[in-house]
């Protein structure tokens, strides 16, 4: 299998192209500065997966924005801390601020030039709208929590997206879905017989960090641990200069 077999890349965006567990380490320094002991980065992000996939389950019609906030007030009275309904909506909000990793554009605005870009993510539309302009590329298609009614792991969300790119004569052997995540994404790309590519963003740390153990680990077809990796990868298949994509 090589990369050059595929015509779609399908991609998570929050950790892989997006660094949410920075922005969401950020946003939560007003909570995380009240705990009455210190908290480490990872048990920071462990808290996050615990109480975001249990909501997701719980509301899974839920805009994530709102669903964030809920994640907020969890935490807070995890830890003991008092808060607003201001502080969780803050919160909530604080995703459009999430940064991009720094070769998520370049790689993307590459990719671009052979692959059709398509998201897959679970996020609400308008809060997507913020985080597509870090990325500076316009995606051929997006398909999000808010469409479906659904967050994955769920698999209605890859069953939406494959229904509607069929309708572009796109069919599952087309498609490599490109992630992180292996709780969200490969387990379920596993289930339904598609392609994956592993982006392991987080390959000099320890655990799972903000999404959730998946169990016995989910197989993947190709691993990188950045998109400039994974693009580079691409060049040196064609035979181009690898040098034109930095990392």
């Amino acid at each position: 299998m090589r990369l050059t077999d595929f015509k779609v890349l399908t991609f998570d965006c929050y950790g892989t192209l997006i660094d949410w567990e920075s922005g969401m380490v950020e946003a939560l320094t007003p909570l995380t500065s009240k705990v009455s002991r210190p908290l480490t980065r990872n048990e920071i992000l462990e808290a996050h997966a615990r109480h975001e996939a249990s909501q997701q389950v719980q509301t899974p019609t839920k805009k994530y924005r709102e669903l964030l906030s809920i994640v907020y007030k969890r935490r807070a009275e995890e830890w003991g801390v008092s808060m607003s309904h201001e502080d969780c909506a803050a919160y909530g909000r604080s995703v459009r601020d999430w940064p991009a990793f720094s070769d998520s554009a370049d790689a993307l605005q590459y990719l671009k030039k052979f692959y059709k870009l398509v998201i897959l993510s679970n996020v609400d539309n308008e809060t997507f709208s913020y985080s597509n302009k870090r990325l500076q590329i316009e995606f051929d298609s997006i398909y999000t929590a808010e469409d479906v009614g659904a967050y994955k792991p769920s698999l209605s969300n890859f069953a939406y997206m494959l229904d509607n790119l069929s309708g572009t004569g796109i069919g599952k052997s087309d498609i490599l879905h490109t992630a992180e995540s292996m709780f969200h994404d490969h387990k379920p790309a596993n289930s339904i017989g598609l392609a994956s590519c592993w982006i392991y963003r987080r390959h000099k740390d320890e655990g799972f960090g903000a999404t959730m153990n998946p169990g016995e680990m989910p197989k993947f077809d190709f691993k990188f641990t950045s998109m400039g990796e994974l693009a580079k990868a691409h060049q040196e298949q064609l035979g181009t200069n690898t040098r034109s994509v930095p990392d």
